[in-house]
């Protein structure tokens, strides 16, 4: 049913008893309502699912079809705030109008009616409806914008499989509320170079999604330029035209600080590698640090210590290089995949749990190690929806 104003409602006034019906349907009126009647439980039930009212004052004790039967059969296709129902009562009625309150009906009025009470009960359940309504539609739009922000989200993922020879990647991103703080990419950069990062924005909800896809923006744009980077800011490790990561989160850092983003910093794990050479350069920005696995089972994690992106204006951030093995696995995450606690011990799942569930899949298929992880990870838990986002990618040397 569409928003009404109050003085522009609908009233249907059903009663068998001509004068009562006559009386308040014309008060009513008087006080600028649209009102119609009708005589008896049949009529009022059949104009009830023909009409299109915004009110019912509907009489317990009839002949043909009592309120109760009515109220009931009204209730199974139109709820308390898409029709309000007040029911009217004789003063010794007390069973009957208990059991219309638990059937549904908003509130009622006791006879000999009081003009003044009826009035006052019609503006509250009307005035109740519409506040109702205007909060329903409010949450309607809220949660069509909140898919639309999803969709914005999930169209910055990686959109298809990087291919280039040497090695194989894969990802997963599962945001823990309908967006995400969380952020993670993978993209070729030339023949040679693979770039991939992942990022955490503090906190959860609107803000830190906006905060996300905004630093993703702004990090595409920084390294769009590299036809304009100085010698001094190129990575001195992979070789090639590529931009040191240790130059983006300086940029970044000065880019978002927290005092003007809403005291939202984010951590930052950002590298490249060269597949040729299996050199991997990075910069960690308070991220869990890069994750390898070896053909043997064996995991080695290379945490470096920094603060997140935000925090401090003078923050420094180098450049770290990693040399690779054929048949490694290249994990980055962020903290959302080890933090997960089980629902009945609060115990967090742990990182040497996330370092062994990874060792022990070394040897199948590289996408069923991270799908087997996250499993794990729900298992644990026990039940219930993340309580934090994860993402994760890897990449598989061959």
């Amino acid at each position: 049913m569409p928003l009404i104003n109050k003085l522009s409602a609908r009233i249907l006034v059903v009663d068998d008893n001509e004068m009562n019906r006559d009386m308040l349907a014309r008060r009513l009126e008087r006080a600028g309502f649209d009102v119609e009647t009708a005589d008896g439980g049949n009529a009022g039930l059949e104009r009830v699912l023909c009409g299109n009212y915004n009110l019912v004052l509907l009489d317990i004790m009839m002949p043909d079809i009592d309120g109760l039967t009515v109220l009931k059969r009204i209730r199974e296709v139109y709820s308390k705030m898409e029709l309000p129902v007040i029911m009217a009562t004789a003063r010794d009625e007390g069973s009957d109008l208990a059991e219309a309150l638990s059937l549904g009906a908003n509130d009622y009025v006791t006879k000999p009616l009081d003009f003044k009470v009826v009035r006052a009960r019609v503006d509250n359940v009307l005035g109740y409806a519409l506040a109702a309504r205007q909060l329903q539609q409010a949450n309607e739009r809220m949660n069509r914008d909140l898919e639309a922000a999803a969709g914005v989200q999930a169209s910055l993922l990686p959109n298809k499989p990087v291919d280039i020879e040497g090695a194989e990647f894969v990802w997963r991103f599962r945001p823990c509320d309908e967006l995400a703080g969380d952020g993670l990419n993978v993209f070729r950069q030339d023949d040679e170079h693979v770039a991939m990062y992942v990022l955490d924005v503090s906190g959860h909800g609107v803000s830190s999604a906006l905060l996300s896809v905004s630093v993703t923006h702004h990090l595409a744009q920084l390294i769009g330029q590299h036809h304009r980077f100085t010698e001094a800011e190129r990575c001195e490790y992979t070789g090639g035209n590529i931009i040191s990561p240790a130059w983006l989160a300086r940029n970044l850092n000065s880019l978002f600080p927290m005092e003007v983003m809403g005291r939202h910093y984010f951590t930052f794990l950002y590298g490249v590698l060269n597949v040729q050479t299996r050199t991997f350069c990075f910069v960690s920005a308070g991220s869990p640090g890069p994750l390898v696995v070896h053909t043997d089972g064996s995991v080695d994690v290379h945490d470096v210590p920094a603060v997140p992106i935000g925090m401090f204006p003078d923050s420094e951030y180098i450049d770290t290089a990693m040399e690779l093995q054929p048949g490694d696995r290249l994990y980055l995450h962020t903290d959302g995949l080890y933090e997960e606690r089980n629902v009945d011990t609060r115990e967090e799942f742990g990182r040497t749990r996330l370092q062994q569930s990874l060792g022990r899949a070394a040897a199948e298929p590289f996408a069923a190690s991270l799908d087997g992880l996250l499993d794990e990870i729900m298992r644990w838990r026990g039940s219930g929806v993340l309580s934090d986002d994860i993402a994760v990618l890897g990449c598989a040397l061959r």
